[in-house]
């Protein structure tokens, strides 16, 4: 992609004040040519002026000013361009079973995910961004003879995990309370998907196996990535002291989830034993919070994952909990006639003796389980790759100067969806967080002391919306430049929440008030109060931040 020198951003007047103090009042409405603080979405060292198709894709001052800037490109390769079977070369070693071939297929223009147009799900279009989650309803837990993120491709003589042809999605219409209506006549309109899966299409029940109980199917969009280096600079000190806030206040309906949150202390807090020591941090990254640092969160975990290429320090395939996949492979008839063939490509020295030993069944099973795989993503090329992850900007915001934007603005905050939406955080030190232990931290890109406007609280709360998200907990997600969604990824739609169900701004506010249980549902019941030309200027807003 082409580069736009970010040297523009320095050239503006810049009002920011870089403190600690997030309680600290700075005037926002700046007099003359100025732009306000807010305007500098990713602060001083990570925003971007650019706002075109590409916004999402340049790289912070940050970058530059450390001399990343060929790194930061390189990684950018690692993203874009797809992964190949082959045995060597540049990006190397897809497979033997995956899920995509290329980040960028979830990531179109390095945005969010689009929507999933109605029929069959087809991840060979490179705008369906979003995932598959199998579940078991009776616990909301995925299910273990699936892999949490379920793989739909394999290199053959593998077969994939599940059939693609048979999973259909559906959009139904829903209607609130209000019957999607204002009371000044103005009416919009809610969808949201169905998902289905036939019990054939999940391979190893073709193979004989039981499967042990129900399972239910939803989606999940990715998310931007752009920012999301300036979101890890937070500290963990001061993500605590907003849940800490958020308790006291007790807003909320359905308060803060237990299980990472209770009584002014976490309860739950994300660590690696596998390849780190076990250090605990605050969770921050993914709608589940399932994830800490951004050194060890999705994209670190997603490049081996979605592709199966394995790396120095997950030198095992990404398979099922369970292990069916590697058992009922390993007895399939079908794989096992082409595996002499498959394994002498893959490993033709044969340094790897139990891959040659035993019968084939044996082979096979020890082949898929392994845990001395050969890295095939060098650490160079990881480190490349998450010096751009890191070192993404993000666009400054549009139309600053509108005042119906600014109006919109101020109305955003009054109805309260700024609790939530919490608009600005000030980043700590940024001391690199690694708990994988893989990087020293002085090659990413750093963004220390920065007033950044991402509009989260980074926690997560309750919008119980039909066919909601799986648990129900969602973290908030940052709304920064999410109004450039459509001209960057070319989506028709806005495609806002965690699985698209918005077309548009409006669509989204309104699915935060459709049940009275909603943490969302005091500022819907505020919004909709207001005339239509306020309501209009706080979509404004929204599209503008």
């Amino acid at each position: 992609m082409n580069k736009i020198y970010l040297a523009a951003l320095f050239s503006l007047p810049v009002t920011m004040i870089l403190t600690g103090c997030e309680s600290e009042k700075i005037e926002d409405t700046p007099a003359g040519n100025e732009k306000p603080e807010w305007f500098y979405a990713g602060g001083e060292l990570g925003t971007t002026l650019l706002s075109t198709a590409n916004a999402f894709e340049q790289p912070t001052a940050a970058v530059e000013n450390a001399g990343l800037y060929q790194s930061f490109k390189n990684g950018e390769a690692l993203f874009e361009k797809p992964f190949m079977t082959n045995t060597s070369g540049v990006r190397h070693g897809l497979g033997p079973v995956y899920i995509r071939t290329s980040c960028l297929h979830c990531h179109p223009n390095y945005g969010h995910g689009q929507r999933i147009p109605e029929g069959t799900f087809d991840t060979r279009n490179p705008g369906n961004g979003c995932l598959l989650v199998v579940y078991d309803p009776a616990t909301e837990g995925y299910v273990s003879w699936l892999a949490g993120m379920p793989q739909t491709y394999a290199v053959a003589p593998f077969k994939a995990p599940l059939d693609e042809k048979k999973i259909h999605v559906k959009w139904l219409n829903a209607t609130d309370e209000w019957g999607n209506k204002f009371d000044d006549g103005e009416t919009y309109s809610l969808q949201y998907p169905e998902v289905t899966m036939d019990k054939d299409a999940i391979y190893v029940v073709g193979q004989g196996y039981q499967l042990p109980g129900d399972y239910a199917v939803k989606l999940e969009s990715t998310i931007g990535i752009y920012g999301t280096g300036l979101l890890d600079a937070i500290t963990d000190e001061d993500l605590k002291k907003q849940y800490a806030q958020e308790e006291k206040d007790g807003y909320m309906p359905n308060g803060l989830n237990p299980a990472v949150f209770a009584n002014g202390e976490w309860t739950g807090m994300y660590s690696n034993s596998l390849q780190g020591d076990g250090t605990k941090y605050a969770k921050r990254f993914t709608y589940a919070l399932s994830r800490g640092p951004l050194q060890d969160a999705a994209g670190a975990n997603a490049i081996w994952n979605i592709t199966n290429v394995t790396r120095s320090d997950r030198r095992y395939h990404y398979l099922d909990a369970a292990g069916t996949y590697a058992e009922y492979s390993a007895k399939d008839p079908e794989v096992q006639a082409g595996f002499e063939a498959y394994i002498s490509r893959i490993d033709p020295d044969r340094k790897h003796p139990s891959w040659w030993q035993g019968t084939m069944e044996q082979r096979i099973h020890a082949y898929l389980t392994a845990k001395d795989l050969d890295a095939e993503m060098s650490d160079s090329e990881y480190t490349d790759l998450m010096v751009w992850h890191r070192g993404l900007a993000v666009p400054a915001v549009r139309d600053v100067d509108d005042p119906e934007v600014v109006r919109g603005k101020q109305l955003f905050e009054e109805i309260g969806c700024a609790y939530c939406h919490r608009p600005s955080w000030t980043t700590g030190p940024d001391e690199v967080k690694d708990p994988a232990k893989f990087f020293k931290g002085n090659e990413l890109p750093r963004y220390p002391y920065q007033k950044i406007w991402p509009y989260t609280d980074m926690v997560q709360h309750k919008l119980c919306m039909v066919n909601d998200i799986r648990g129900g907990w969602c973290r908030t997600t940052p709304l920064w430049s999410r109004g450039l969604h459509m001209q960057v990824t070319g989506s028709p739609t806005a495609d806002r929440m965690h699985d698209c169900r918005a077309r548009t701004a409006m669509e989204a506010i309104m699915w935060h008030g459709f049940s009275p249980r909603s943490d969302g549902r005091r500022s819907v019941e505020n919004f909709r109060k207001l005339n239509k030309a306020d309501r209009d200027a706080i979509i404004r807003f929204v599209d503008a931040i």
